[in-house]
């Protein structure tokens, strides 16, 4: 199947017409500094246009030359995923049954909605044993997203902090680690799934790479992600919370994802 034909279908799947489009016109709200709206949620901060832009160039910047930051990458995904994009990824959840019920439900993941002796006791192959097993070798914790706060609809301020909760599980399901090299695969496999800018913008850290490295993305994992991210399920309907004790090789299947080769034994043999 060409590449063209991939991002073919990903704009067939993008383009759907719900009765839950919000207008373009309707999703942006005009105001000054001096009449500032009071916020829509707790921990909301309304911005100005010119205040959305300064804060889109802002960290679009900074977190290129320090993309561990990860503050700045959340603030340049909310500044960029308005006015449209994530309203789009709320109405794919909207067209989906689970997608209805997570919206409904509001889960939440954090290490106290999670119980991750539970999960690290789960049987080899399961879901949530490779999620455990994935924030241990990695040193990660689940309680380390940022709170959006620069998405004016509540309801799509809750889609982006579900994708950003649910990063993790996607490390999990793939192997990616969260070396740079890792890190930009996958927000290639998310750019390819979601649409959202800022996971697109994420790979002008590709210049950051070695030589080799840079070979090695170009030729193994921009295409895996590009094919996966493009005929894959859309990841942000997935129940996360209901699918820990299910085998991995099976949700994968499910959602029409390969697993890429393994990054770390890759660069443990230092094909760089």
């Amino acid at each position: 199947m060409s590449r063209k034909t991939l991002f073919s279908i990903r704009a067939a799947k993008s383009s759907r017409k719900l009765g839950t489009n919000v207008p373009f016109t309707r999703s942006l709200r005009f105001f000054g500094v001096l009449n500032r709206p009071p916020p829509s949620y707790p921990g909301h901060i309304p911005l100005t246009g010119f205040e959305k832009i300064g804060l889109t160039v802002g960290s679009a910047v900074m977190s290129l030359f320090n993309p561990k930051r990860g503050d700045l990458i959340a603030a340049l995904g909310e500044a960029t995923a308005t006015p449209y994009f994530i309203y789009r990824l709320r109405d794919v959840m909207l067209s989906s049954p689970t997608g209805r019920r997570i919206l409904r439900d509001r889960p939440r993941i954090s290490s106290s909605t999670i119980d991750m002796s539970y999960m690290r006791n789960l049987p080899v192959n399961t879901v949530g044993r490779a999620y455990a097993k994935w924030l241990d070798r990695e040193g990660v914790s689940p309680d380390t997203r940022d709170q959006v706060k620069f998405i004016d609809n509540e309801e799509c301020a809750y889609v982006m902090q579900r994708y950003r909760e649910c990063h993790d599980f996607y490390h999990a399901i793939t192997g990616l680690p969260v070396v740079v090299e890792g890190e930009i695969a996958l927000k290639a496999f998310e750019f390819a799934n979601t649409l959202l800018p800022m996971t697109g913008l994420s790979l002008f850290a590709v210049t950051r790479l070695k030589p080799k490295q840079r070979q090695r993305f170009f030729s193994i994992y921009l295409p895996w992600a590009i094919r996966n991210g493009i005929i894959g399920k859309d990841l942000i309907n997935v129940y996360w919370e209901e699918v820990f004790e299910k085998d991995e090789d099976e949700l994968r299947n499910e959602l029409g994802i390969e697993k890429p080769i393994d990054l770390r034994s890759l660069r443990a043999r230092k094909v760089k």
